[in-house]
């Protein structure tokens, strides 16, 4: 700002301050009203207020407009130091802007010229920072995500910049046929190491096959993978959101594939750990919506029904606030029971027994919350049978010996109780 624009400003400031000031001295003596007490109990203060009232009347004149000269020199003198302070600011930042540049040099210098500095373009900056964003309830797009040519990509430049990248598995790219690729990407989700090798080899392919349904619907179940193989939670989010946005867009080149519907309610459910309340409840409602139309798709397929066990599950131990917050949102209180779950979870294990060591786990906590201990038992011992191979059995092996401790404890208390009804027999 030009030194001539500062004293056009100060001196505009002064003359309607000035303005103002006369407006006020003007209000006072003419309009100002005289304050009234309407309720009872001031009655008795009436003198008193009287009093005060002609004190105030009595001030004059000259005495008021002392007192606005000097708030108007007050203010002039803090707008004088509020511009010398930008002055002296904009001198340092263009200080540091002719300082900055140099920085690099003089290390290399320093340190004898090993550091190889990568220099990074403004643009690359621009698109560096531009992260994706989780989508809201209220709206499903995810522009950040897409590339040029209007697809999710994976490992976009982006991604690499802003959330590490499996180290690639295929140094040396195979071109595979349609029905080989997605043969090899299923039998390689048998553990941790695999799915990231499925997603990796997926990554390398989704330029030749990405308009092939059978394609984008294991493509959004490996973001799934990978979003729960992470650790860290800006990583989730991304990888959920951008499964997502792929499982939105199968279901809507294929509506009738159960898969899609099926990867598509898991995304929703991955994307809804990172949300408020209200945005749960919301995802919790297309999660429960296309899963039913999945089940109806693929009625054989236990995972389907091993995923509405666990909802069930959940919905029955909403809180009252939550399921208000859900009435709101639709209309009626989602309710489940853990029978339904329970339902659920044995027709999983009935379509293939030993599904998972979840399953089991969550068939034991079904019997434990019915009081039915014999049956708990039993499927805690049917989980420590089956091995522990991917997170999701890690945490359900944690999860089981709880429930086994559970069990003990209240195997003992019941000994207790049978031993002191002997003794008082």
């Amino acid at each position: 700002m030009p030194h001539s624009t500062n004293k056009e400003l100060v001196f505009g400031i002064m003359v309607g301050t000035a303005g103002i000031s006369l407006l006020a001295l003007w209000y006072h003596k003419v309009w100002k009203p005289r304050p009234t007490m309407n309720s009872p109990k001031f009655l008795s203060l009436g003198n008193t207020f009287n009093s005060v009232t002609l004190q105030d009347e009595t001030h004059s004149d000259k005495e008021t407009a002392t007192i606005f000269q000097r708030r108007q020199l007050q203010i002039l003198e803090k707008l004088n130091e509020l511009l010398t302070n930008m002055e002296e600011l904009k001198e340092e930042i263009r200080f540091l802007k002719e300082t900055i540049p140099k920085l690099e040099e003089y290390i290399q210098d320093e340190l004898g010229g090993k550091i190889t500095v990568h220099k990074i373009s403004p643009q690359h900056r621009a698109r560096k920072r531009k992260l994706p964003t989780i989508q809201t309830a209220t709206s499903n797009s995810s522009e950040e995500a897409e590339s040029e040519g209007g697809y999710i990509t994976a490992n976009t430049d982006t991604e690499e910049q802003s959330f590490p990248v499996p180290k690639p598995f295929n140094t040396h790219i195979e071109e595979l046929k349609l029905d080989v690729l997605l043969q090899k990407a299923d039998h390689l989700r048998v553990n941790e190491s695999g799915k990231m090798e499925s997603f990796e080899l997926l990554c390398d392919h989704k330029e030749k096959f990405r308009d092939e349904i059978e394609f984008m619907w294991r493509f959004a179940r490996a973001y799934g993978d990978m979003c729960e193989l992470s650790t860290n939670a800006e990583e989730k989010k991304h990888y959920a959101n951008i499964g997502k946005t792929l499982g939105e867009r199968a279901i809507t080149r294929a509506p009738l594939n159960g898969y899609c519907h099926l990867w598509y309610a898991v995304l929703c459910g991955c994307v809804s750990e990172f949300e408020g309340l209200q945005n749960k409840i919301n995802y919790g409602h297309h999660f429960k919506e296309h899963l039913e139309v999945a089940i109806r798709l693929l009625p054989e397929e236990p995972f389907l029904y091993y995923l509405k066990g666990r909802y069930c599950y959940t919905i029955s131990k909403l809180s009252w606030i939550e399921k208000k917050m859900a009435a709101t949102l639709f209309g009626k209180i989602p309710s489940s029971t853990v029978q339904e779950a329970l339902y659920n979870f044995l027709k999983a294990e009935e379509l293939q027994p030993g599904f998972s060591l979840s399953n089991y786990m969550h068939l034991a906590k079904c019997y434990v919350d019915l009081g039915e201990s014999q049956d708990a038992w039993k499927f805690c011992n049917l989980a420590l049978l089956l091995p522990v191979v991917t997170k999701e059995d890690k945490e359900a092996h944690k999860e089981l010996k709880k429930i086994i401790s559970s069990l003990k404890r209240l195997h003992d208390f019941w000994k207790r109780q049978n031993t002191y009804r002997v003794l008082l027999k």
